[in-house]
């Protein structure tokens, strides 16, 4: 065999090589992609209403249309801020009745076990949210029928959706309660009404960065 045959064997194998190569990056992309979209979902948590549970620039792998359960930690689309996502808790399922008292929550009149709260408990705002003494783990009494009361869910809700929830104190069908474990600064549903299922963009099930406080969540 020449020279020139050998070299033109090589440069073949070298192109058919970086072809492979190329294709097979695609379908990896294509692969990562598909899981990314209907998957897992990467996202970075901004700002403190998650504290102590989660600190602002922690980034978390969530769970795509997964079932979903109360106290799951949920990335949510904000329905306040277009383009934008929360980091929340579950608090209560549809058809389940809320209320609050002395900084326990009661979900079907049975207290909720809450031991996300426990480290909240002893810390104190000190006014970098512009809130001043109060505790993180400060809930304040409430329940659905008072907040169909306020201000904030009449601009959200119609009088007659009002009314029910009045009548009723519970999550409307197809909707979830939503809270921050850091309760005196969240804006929550307390505020922003209650998530619409495809509201939920997934269920935060790892925590990856910062390394050292990489968490598996159930």
């Amino acid at each position: 065999m020449s020279k020139n045959n050998q070299d033109d064997n090589s440069l073949k194998g070298w192109l058919i090589w970086i072809v492979q190569t190329l294709i097979l990056a695609a379908v990896l992309f294509g692969i990562l992609s598909l899981v990314n979209h209907f998957v897992l979902d990467n996202a970075r948590v901004s700002g403190t209403s998650m504290q102590p549970t989660f600190e602002d620039g922690d980034r978390v792998i969530g769970v795509r249309n997964a079932k979903l359960n109360t106290g799951d930690v949920v990335i949510v689309d904000a329905p306040d801020e277009p383009g934008q996502y929360y980091i929340k808790r579950i608090i209560a399922t549809p058809g389940q009745t809320v209320k609050a008292q002395n900084n326990k929550i009661y979900v079907n009149n049975k207290k909720l076990n809450q031991p996300y709260l426990k480290a909240g408990f002893k810390l104190v705002d000190n006014g970098s949210n512009g809130v001043y003494g109060t505790r993180y783990a400060d809930t304040g009494d409430f329940s659905i029928s008072s907040l169909a009361k306020t201000s904030y869910y009449k601009d959200i809700y119609s009088k007659k959706q009002l009314q029910n929830l009045q009548k009723t104190n519970a999550v409307p069908k197809d909707s979830y309660f939503v809270m921050g474990d850091h309760r005196s600064v969240s804006k929550d549903s307390r505020y922003i009404g209650f998530i619409k299922r495809d509201k939920v963009v997934g269920v935060v099930k790892l925590r990856y960065w910062p390394l050292n406080h990489l968490q598996i969540f159930n």
